[in-house]
């Protein structure tokens, strides 16, 4: 089947991409791996033995970083929907975590470690259609956030990508109450076109 022209164009932006090209090299899945080590240097989130959970993990780009980052004295637990190959080290549950036995495995493998940091990458699938993208990417964010106010302790930080429109400040406005401090961040490793933000709150109230 002959691909579209939006689709070669994506294809031939995707590969001259030279995010992609150093993931290629540097033994990461994916490019997004860069948008959190950019964060983690600006923001210092992950240190040696901490736990961290990471929501829409596959393909595991955010994974990897993050044990890393925690060593083998930390923990880092990893959710999605879709499978994901292994990553040393880590802990991985496939499935919704909005069933009762997927968040149940996910305490589980916590293991009532205090958690000190949640991040989150997920997106929807996205159509097109700006009036149908956006409220499913802010159900998935609302989501991620619930899930962090659940397992976080307290003073602990939660990472989550957004995108701007329909519903972020009134997002924006809910983060604020369950943080000491909020703070917006743009890789430059995120696409310029693209209206994904990274918020991030620190000092989670409890």
């Amino acid at each position: 089947m002959a691909r579209s022209k939006t689709s070669k164009g994506w294809l031939d932006e995707h590969f001259k991409d030279p995010y992609v090209k150093k993931a290629q090299q540097d033994g990461y899945r994916c490019r997004a791996a860069y948008k959190l080590l950019e964060i983690q240097e600006k923001d210092k989130l992950m240190k040696s033995g901490m736990t961290v959970l990471d929501l829409g993990a596959a393909p595991g780009g955010w994974t990897q970083v993050a044990a890393e980052c925690v060593g083998d004295r930390g923990a880092v637990i990893a959710s999605d929907i879709l499978a994901m190959d292994p990553v040393p080290g880590v802990g991985f549950i496939q499935g919704d975590f909005r069933e009762e036995s997927v968040y149940a495995e996910i305490l589980a493998a916590i293991n009532q470690q205090p958690v000190g940091l949640v991040i989150s990458d997920m997106a929807p699938n996205m159509s097109g259609m700006k009036s149908v993208d956006q409220p499913r990417a802010m159900y998935l964010v609302e989501l991620a956030l619930d899930m962090a106010v659940s397992v976080l302790a307290p003073g602990g930080n939660f990472l989550v990508k957004v995108f701007q429109g329909e519903g972020f400040q009134e997002y924006r406005q809910l983060m604020q109450q369950h943080f000491k401090t909020l703070a917006t961040r743009k890789p430059d490793s995120s696409r310029a076109r693209s209206k994904e933000l990274y918020l991030l709150g620190k000092g989670f109230k409890g």
